[in-house]
């Protein structure tokens, strides 16, 4: 029997994971979404491209109305959650928090109820806020509600820091922890290209701005469409988790999940780096932070333990 992954969301982002996931050939896809025939065009168009890509993955559209469609959860066995207002120039993720909190908590009923046993991937920003909000809701054991953050950060600072150097973003290695905003926080001290520490190629100065720009990396995107927020690179941040989780890769990477004690942190989501596989988020990982890197961290989570307070939790 064929996985299946439900994708909340068709717009651009949700499309654009349905098409990833798709193509990967590994699980039939249902994309969700609340505007009448947008779900239901968009896995049309994607499913007949199968066979000039030659995927066999079965793609269908459901419009969801006040009480039908999300009985089409049953039986996901991966849920990724797209849904929710975008970014627009000038707008914090913290602003996303009111509006984006209601169109969770709608969804993570019918997850709970219809798909009790499936995995949830949280996209939709606030990304720290949410994805606790979802769990809150839907009271699934923590391994089984990540939110997707640090893969992204952690891809916009090996971008910079390849462009920078010179070299293949597959030579760069780097991670990002903390919450998925302007209080995330890279780590140099943990970064390489071709196993050299980024820290003896590029002085402090210039070092310094590519961290800054990866923070703004999202910021920086709206401010430049003008009209929409980044969907290519979060939706390839996606299909990376899943295939983590699909494939029971045991890969470590950043991701949102609740902390119960690692990094002196309690009861709280934030990005740290965690075994992904079959099981979800199986494991934390605690690295050995300095003093500086222990305070970012402190600060990040801060900053999401401010948004919960708005909304509730």
């Amino acid at each position: 029997m064929r996985r299946k992954i439900s994708v909340i969301g068709a717009g651009k982002t949700g499309a654009t994971t349905a098409q990833r996931l798709a193509e990967r050939n590994y699980a039939d896809i249902v994309l969700f979404d609340v505007v009448e025939g947008l779900a239901e065009g968009e896995a049309l168009d994607l499913l007949e491209s199968g066979p000039i890509l030659g995927f066999d993955s079965n793609v269908t559209g459901v419009t969801v109305t006040e009480g039908a469609g999300y009985e089409q959860l049953a039986a996901s066995d991966i849920v990724v959650m797209t849904a929710g207002i975008a970014r627009k120039p000038g707008m914090s993720r913290d602003d996303l928090v009111t509006t984006n909190q209601k169109i969770m908590r709608g969804w993570a009923e019918a997850i709970k109820q219809h798909a009790p046993n499936t995995i949830l991937i949280v996209l939709s920003n606030p990304v720290d806020a949410i994805t606790q909000y979802a769990w809150h809701v839907t009271q699934f054991p923590r391994a089984r509600v990540i939110g997707q953050a640090g893969v992204l950060d952690s891809a916009r600072f090996r971008t910079f820091l390849a462009q920078e150097l010179g070299v293949s973003v597959q030579n760069v290695d780097a991670y990002v922890l903390g919450a998925h905003g302007d209080s995330m926080v890279p780590l140099p001290r943990y970064t390489t290209a071709a196993g050299i520490p980024v820290t003896e190629l590029i002085a402090p100065e210039r070092l310094a701005q590519i961290v800054q720009r990866t923070r703004d990396g999202g910021a920086e995107i709206v401010k430049l469409l003008k009209t929409g927020s980044a969907f290519y690179a979060p939706s390839a941040a996606i299909a990376e988790m899943v295939d983590a989780i699909v494939y029971d890769k045991k890969k470590i990477i950043p991701c949102t999940v609740l902390l119960e004690g690692e990094y002196g942190m309690q009861g709280v989501f934030a990005g740290v780096p965690v075994q992904l596989g079959a099981n979800g988020a199986e494991k934390v990982v605690e690295w050995n932070l300095n003093a500086e890197e222990k305070a970012g961290l402190a600060k990040s989570v801060a900053a999401v333990q401010e948004i919960l307070k708005v909304m509730g939790i």
